[in-house]
């Protein structure tokens, strides 16, 4: 690749990092035209936040393929890897489904009984604590979307205010990118190193582990006592209703050894994309049991990091110079701060390439990195999932990216403390 490509690479992924921060003023544009017209159409498509770096993906594939022939953008576009975004779609959907999901919510049903607290405080401290951490054993996109989908049905669909929506939401992207910690092979910006730096389950447990337990456990206390007048007026009842047809052991054990199957074969997209189809068979056959599972979303999540994938690995000319010349503390603050505007897993990767990095260094980018995952819809793969699954609830113009980031900011302060203990 040339340097005018980079460069013209970095171009664009500014761009669509604009872009992303301007969604709600295209949805705007949109609601100036006639329903229907073609002006109403081509702003809402341009206001999906899905839709934004899949968007400018192809526009710098087209400036590849005027500039140096089709041949080359081919060229490109094959020798990029959408393992990941594939994976996300498979799990997503998987996730999605009601068996899995009538088994994360009485889990975290039957956890939240043990605390002192009313249903509702201990229901949502629950939800957003042993949700996030079950990522580090199905994997961060499998623990968001099942996290999500549990938020959506038992506290957004009720009357909900919009500040308590946008703080469980930034909580909810900062617990589930540290939550992914506790083992080296759940979280992709951990994945992306310990092979290369033998960072095995001892270490991460060691060095991460307890550090993003604390954090979690801090910012959900915290975020429960600022909303705690809010939740305690919900309407509370359990979901799990006495008129709903129960599901078969069988088929909740059956459900589960597909999503372990797909955990397992996670980097290799032939055998999890099999497996997967196989799944979407036993979701026919067993339809009486099943509720609408979150396809069109997942395509689209999977469009989004697609979009990541071709603009993001250019950047690595001025990413990999950059962070080898920054010390540690610089380095820590600077990982969360990139993180915020390039998806952190292509963060620690470059990260991973630079010669001779200390430890104390290989440890502060990785820390800084999951820290600041839940900054932007594009700081941590899993991010966009949450996004497809929750954005309706926010009303017509969807999740306001300024607003995230504002109530995500609290949740990271208190990661960053404990992480740089």
């Amino acid at each position: 690749m040339t340097l005018t490509q980079e460069i013209a690479a970095t171009v664009f992924f500014a761009l669509a990092i604009l872009h992303t921060f301007s969604v709600k003023q295209f949805q705007h544009m949109a609601n100036k035209y006639p329903e229907g017209s073609v002006g109403e159409n081509l702003f809402h498509l341009v206001g999906e936040v899905e839709v934004v770096f899949g968007l400018w993906a192809g526009l710098y594939l087209l400036f590849i393929a005027t500039g140096h022939g089709s041949e080359e953008a081919i060229h490109y576009l094959e020798s990029r890897h959408f393992t990941e975004p594939a994976f996300v779609f498979v799990i997503m959907t998987v996730c999605s489904c009601k068996p899995i999901l009538v088994i994360a919510e009485q889990l975290i049903e039957n956890v939240s009984k043990l605390l002192p607290l009313p249903r509702p405080l201990a229901f949502y401290a629950s939800t957003l604590v042993l949700g996030p951490l079950l990522g580090s054993f199905i994997t961060e996109p499998a623990a968001m979307t099942v996290t999500a989908l549990i938020i959506l049905n038992r506290f957004y669909k009720r009357r909900m205010s919009s500040r308590m929506m946008y703080g469980t939401l930034g909580l909810l992207f900062v617990n589930v990118s540290i939550g992914g910690t506790l083992t080296p092979y759940a979280a992709p910006p951990v994945v992306m190193v310990a092979g290369k730096w033998n960072w095995d389950l001892a270490f991460m447990m060691q060095n991460f582990g307890w550090r993003a337990l604390l954090a979690i456990l801090a910012a959900t206390i915290i975020t429960v006592f600022l909303f705690r007048k809010e939740l305690l007026f919900l309407t509370w009842e359990n979901s799990n209703q006495s008129n709903v047809k129960p599901i078969p052991v069988w088929i909740s054990v059956v459900h589960l050894l597909f999503l372990a199957l797909i955990v397992v074969n996670s980097h290799h997209m032939t055998v999890f994309a099999g497996i997967f189809l196989f799944f979407l068979g036993l979701t026919t056959v067993t339809k009486e049991y099943q509720e609408d599972i979150k396809i069109k979303e997942g395509l689209l999540v999977g469009f989004f990091l697609g979009g990541l994938v071709v603009l993001g690995g250019p950047q690595r000319w001025w990413l990999e110079p950059l962070l080898s010349k920054l010390d540690v503390l610089p380095l820590y603050l600077g990982a969360i701060g990139l993180t915020a505007i390039t998806d952190n897993a292509a963060l620690t990767y470059l990260g991973s390439q630079v010669p001779h990095l200390p430890d104390v260094s290989k440890y502060a980018l990785v820390a800084g990195s999951v820290v600041g995952g839940g900054l932007t819809v594009i700081a941590n793969a899993p991010n966009p999932a949450g996004y497809g699954i929750l954005n309706s609830s926010f009303g017509e113009e969807g999740i306001n990216p300024i607003e995230l980031f504002k109530w995500a900011l609290g949740p990271t302060l208190i990661a960053a403390i404990f992480f740089w203990l």
